[in-house]
């Protein structure tokens, strides 16, 4: 029977992430994931890797760069502000055709903000993470036991495609405690390519490697960039992650990921329990985001509710996927303010009346 360990949302991804073999961890300290690194400068020097304190955000994401092209599993984790700072050389690694894993445990913003939890940061992980023709393999889980899966399948999909892959959570999954089964969290697991792109040596008996993100040569840089879009078509027909509850004969369609999903899901029950046909459809890819799933709800649903700790970012994202079948809206508090239950389902029993009125 696989024992379960209770934990903090932090200290699961990051012990996932070294049974899933990365021995390399570059960060710099920022409340709400300031337990990440502390955990892996705990544990990392005794199964005999590296956890390095960088003088920044910006000196940390290079690092991350450095040990990927060498061929080893390599990851970093922030929270908001610190993203920001790591923006450029998160384009110089998907440049360079670099797998690792960034985390970022969000706090509120814009600026310094505040230490609470928020989701306002899905616009720069799935539009602009950092400048170029770019995209990272983007997953946002709900539980502390999907942090450490997730954890183990973003690393997959990154050596896979050769990517970047993005752990978006919140401080309120980091810094919450629930039990974790590594062993179920890390059972699925994929054959993965050899890495003969990286920078190990080559003794003259090869060409050797260079990892590089310039292209001086205009055909060249259109080259590399087409390759890598035909890299995300792939992912974007294989790689989609969607959790969909009640959605089968739903009325109301609500939309939502991370924590907004489990406060959804409380919601949801009780409306179901006042007659009310209502669903949730949980995106866990926002990149590539689940529009067939999505675009087939929208055959049935009459109404789509996104609930979010933001002002709405998630949005236009179903209108594009729907193709504006059904009227969408949005509810969410932002700053760090978490909506409760009932403050969701008051929304949905007023677009339920609404829909009521307009069939009358």
């Amino acid at each position: 029977m696989s024992q379960k360990v209770l934990m903090k949302g932090n200290e699961a991804l990051a012990e996932a992430a070294l049974r899933c073999g990365c021995l390399y961890f570059f960060g710099y300290p920022i409340t709400p994931q300031s337990e990440v690194s502390e955990y892996m400068a705990k544990r990392l020097p005794q199964a005999g890797g590296l956890c390095l304190q960088a003088e920044s955000e910006v000196a940390a994401i290079n690092m991350v760069l450095g040990a990927a092209a060498a061929g080893v599993r390599a990851m970093t984790s922030s929270s908001s502000p610190g993203i920001s700072l790591m923006s450029e050389g998160i384009s110089y690694l998907v440049g360079s055709d670099l797998p690792c894993l960034i985390c970022n445990i969000q706090r509120g913003g814009p600026g310094l903000g505040g230490i609470q939890p928020t989701q306002q940061d899905y616009l720069q992980a799935t539009k602009a993470p950092g400048h170029g023709d770019m995209h990272l393999y983007v997953v946002a889980p709900a539980s502390v036991q999907e942090m450490a899966g997730l954890v183990a399948r973003a690393f997959d999909v990154a050596d896979t495609y050769r990517t970047p892959a993005l752990l978006l959570a919140d401080g309120a999954l980091g810094q919450m405690m629930e039990p974790v089964d590594f062993d179920a969290a890390l059972s699925v697991r994929r054959d993965l390519p050899e890495k003969s792109w990286a920078t190990t040596g080559h003794g003259g008996k090869r060409k050797k490697n260079i990892v590089n993100s310039l292209y001086l040569s205009p055909e060249a840089l259109e080259r590399s960039v087409l390759s890598r879009q035909e890299r995300y078509r792939e992912i974007e027909r294989t790689e989609v992650l969607c959790e969909e509850t009640d959605t089968a004969d739903a009325e109301i369609i609500l939309v939502a990921y991370g924590i907004s999903a489990r406060i959804c899901r409380s919601a949801l029950e009780a409306a179901r329990a006042m007659g009310i046909r209502a669903g949730l459809l949980r995106p866990i890819t926002l990149w590539p985001y689940p529009r067939a799933a999505l675009l087939r709800a929208a055959g049935h649903a009459k109404h789509f509710l996104v609930v979010e700790l933001n002002i709405g970012q998630m949005v236009d994202d179903v209108r594009v996927a729907t193709q504006c079948h059904r009227p969408v809206s949005f509810f969410g508090r932002c700053g760090g303010m978490l909506p409760t239950p009932e403050d969701v389902l008051a929304e949905i029993v007023k677009i339920h009346e609404s829909i009521r009125e307009e069939g009358a």
